[in-house]
């Protein structure tokens, strides 16, 4: 008899040490009864009774996976290598387990038809410069397709966009042509700018005679500084009327 009920004692102390579970803060059990949902518990100390309940631990934390290269075939019918990374964590640990088999995989491989279907839709240079764009659309996208799995997609990050040689030295060819093209527009403009203040200046020199005469005075001293060679420069009437009116003065003076 006391054997019987030393056996009952140990019986019961492992089953009880069987029962108990604990779980980190991170983590949620999702139990079932007799084969039935029951609840989710967690975390901290939880009881599953062996046998007629069972249970699945499930990790709520944010996780990081790479999606490998993808081939993408942009709108402009250009065949590029597409890779990238994305953020998700489970926020429905009943739908995690009971409504897809393996919900890191399922999110792996959704992951990776959605950045092809995604990216098939924009062209070459969108791919390349609108990144941010880019992500959001293909983070709305799996996030919406996620959501009846109990997974949240937090972020996508495209990573890298390989293109073959020869699209490689296209872009260059024209990236090389728009710098050709915005310099001869800048001088253009420099040259329009420039023969505007010429109009100017030579308006306000037709109004004023006197400016004209000093712009004048002032050149025949820029060249007299000059005495390499020898400059023959003509004198404007304007300059010598005055010295003919006073000589013609004199000579009927006298």
């Amino acid at each position: 008899m006391i054997n019987f009920g030393v056996g009952v004692l140990i019986l019961f102390v492992v089953l009880l040490a069987m029962s108990l579970k604990i779980l980190r803060e991170y983590e949620r059990g999702v139990v079932f009864l007799l084969g039935r949902f029951w609840r989710v518990k967690g975390p901290g100390l939880i009881v599953v009774i062996p046998g007629i309940q069972q249970w699945v631990r499930v990790d709520l934390r944010t996780v990081v996976f790479d999606v490998p290269s993808q081939d993408v075939i942009s709108r402009d019918n250009v065949s590029v290598k597409v890779n990238a990374v994305v953020y998700f964590r489970v926020v429905d640990p009943e739908k995690a387990v009971i409504q897809v088999a393996n919900y890191m995989e399922a999110t792996s491989q959704l992951a990776q038809t959605t950045l092809r279907a995604v990216l098939g839709k924009h062209e070459l240079d969108e791919m390349l410069a609108e990144r941010e764009k880019l992500n959001m659309d293909i983070q709305q996208s799996l996030d919406a397709q996620t959501d009846a799995w109990g997974v949240k997609v937090s972020n996508v990050e495209i990573k890298h966009v390989d293109l073959n040689e020869s699209m490689v030295r296209a872009i260059a060819q024209q990236a090389e042509a728009e710098r050709a093209r915005r310099a001869k527009v800048i001088h253009a403009e420099g040259e329009l700018q420039a023969a505007e203040k010429l109009l100017q200046a030579a308006r306000t020199l037709a109004e004023r005679p006197e400016a004209m005469q000093l712009r004048y005075l002032q050149t025949l001293t820029a060249v007299a500084g000059d005495k390499s060679s020898t400059i023959v420069f003509p004198v404007p009437m304007d300059i010598l009327a005055p010295l003919l009116e006073a000589a013609k003065r004199q000579k009927r003076e006298s």
